[in-house]
């Protein structure tokens, strides 16, 4: 099974809990804490795909700047999750 998802340059671990059945994710390579779930493949894309969307939107409403994905922490995660 693929561990990891990309949208819009951000990239998500995933990790199943077999106990509840339900899939767990958190974006990767960024500080703020991007965290999304979902019952099926499906249902996990669409929110992790509506975290990303939410943060950027949250961050042009506020006059922030998005963090960009660290590029040396994402060759990390996806050597090791291969």
């Amino acid at each position: 099974m693929k561990s990891t998802m990309s949208y819009k340059d951000y990239h998500g671990s995933v990790e199943l809990s077999e106990e509840d059945g339900v899939f767990h994710g958190k974006v990767v390579g960024i500080k703020s804490l991007l965290s999304f779930e979902g019952d099926s493949v499906v249902s996990l894309t669409e929110d992790f795909h509506n975290a990303v969307n939410e943060y950027l939107e949250f961050c042009a409403d506020s006059g922030f700047e998005p963090e960009k994905p660290n590029s040396r922490n994402q060759k990390y995660i996806t050597a090791n999750h291969q």
